[in-house]
C-alpha cells in the first residue's frame, strides 16, 4: 500500500508520515499499514494538512431552508466549494458545520469574487432533481450590476454569442462566428451617484458570461479583478467586491410542483465587511 500511495499521490505528500501517524484509513475507518498488501478496487481516505487561509469578512446569511434545500445569500470573496487556496474558507464546509448537514452540495455555480444567492442541497437524495432543473434552465435567475453608463448604448438588449474558458486561464473569452452558447438580458434598472444598476437575466451559464458580456457593451462591471484587465490582487484584499449580485432567483420545484423565489437580502454597492 505505501508504494501504491507513494505512486498515487502528488509529489511532497508525505506518505510514510501519515501512514506512520494512522491518518490513511480504509472504508470501516481502520489505519492503513505500510506493509499492507495492495488490494485493487479498494478505496481509502486521508486528510491533507491545510495552510492558513485568510478569513474572509461578511456574514453568510441563510434565507430559507426546510428539508430539501438550503438558499444562503453569500458574501464576495467566499469560495462556493473548497478547492486550490481556498478550503475552510467556503460556503459548503462553513455551513456542514454550522447547519449540522454534511452532505450539504451546490446545486449551481457562483464565482468566489461574486454575491448573492446560492441554492444548495441538504443531503444527496435531493440533489438530481434540483440540478436538472438547473441544467433544464427551468430556474429564473436575475443579477444586478454596478457599472458605468453610456449614453450611446440603446436598452434593453440581448447579448449572444460564443464564451470560452480553458482550464488552468483566469479569464474567459469571446469566440467570433462560433455557435452561440451564452445568452443575457441586459437592461438599464436605475442611476445612482452617476453609474447604472443593470439587471441582467442570463439565459444561459457560461463562466464569466455576465462580466464579459458587460464588458463587451462597453460597460465593464465595477472592481472587477479580470476584466478589461487584470488586477493583481492579493488574496487577502478584501477591499473592492467586485459589484455583481445574485439577487434574485424563481423556479417550480421539480420535487412538489410549487412555485418558488427567493431575494438577496443585500443590495448595490456591496460592501465585503456585510
Amino acid at each position: 500500500m505505501s508504494a501504491w500511495l507513494r505512486h498515487r499521490l502528488p509529489d511532497g505528500v508525505d506518505v510514510a508520515g501519515l501512514l506512520a501517524a494512522e491518518r490513511v484509513v480504509d472504508e470501516a475507518g481502520r489505519p492503513v499499514r505500510e506493509a499492507e498488501p495492495y488490494a485493487p478496487h479498494r478505496f481509502v481516505w486521508f486528510h491533507r494538512d491545510l495552510r492558513d487561509e485568510p478569513e474572509v469578512p461578511g456574514h453568510v446569511h441563510v434565507v430559507h431552508r426546510d428539508e430539501r434545500i438550503v438558499v444562503v445569500d453569500k458574501p464576495p470573496f467566499l469560495s462556493t466549494i473548497p478547492r486550490g487556496r481556498h478550503v475552510r474558507q467556503s460556503v459548503v464546509v462553513r455551513l456542514r458545520a454550522e447547519l449540522d448537514l454534511p452532505e450539504l452540495s451546490p446545486l449551481h455555480r457562483l464565482d468566489r469574487v461574486t454575491s448573492g444567492l446560492l441554492m444548495l442541497a441538504t443531503e444527496r437524495r435531493w440533489r438530481g432533481a434540483y440540478q436538472t432543473a438547473f441544467e433544464q434552465r427551468a430556474v429564473d435567475k436575475t443579477y444586478r450590476a454596478l457599472a458605468p453608463l453610456r449614453d450611446d448604448l440603446a436598452l434593453p438588449t440581448v447579448v449572444r454569442n460564443h464564451i470560452r474558458k480553458d482550464r488552468g486561464t483566469w479569464r474567459a473569452e469571446v469566440v467570433p462566428d462560433a455557435a452561440v452558447n451564452a445568452e443575457t438580458h441586459v437592461d438599464l434598472e436605475r442611476e445612482r451617484d452617476g453609474v447604472g444598476i443593470y439587471r441582467l437575466r442570463p439565459r444561459t451559464g457560461r463562466t464569466h458570461q455576465l462580466r464579459l458580456h458587460l464588458l463587451g457593451l462597453g460597460i465593464p462591471i465595477i472592481d472587477d479583478p479580470l476584466y478589461p484587465v487584470v488586477r493583481d490582487v492579493a488574496v487577502d484584499d478584501f477591499r473592492r467586491p467586485l459589484q455583481l449580485l445574485a439577487s434574485e432567483v424563481a423556479f417550480t420545484d421539480p420535487v412538489d410542483g410549487r412555485p418558488r423565489q427567493f431575494s438577496s437580502v443585500r443590495s448595490l454597492p456591496l460592501d465585503a465587511e456585510r
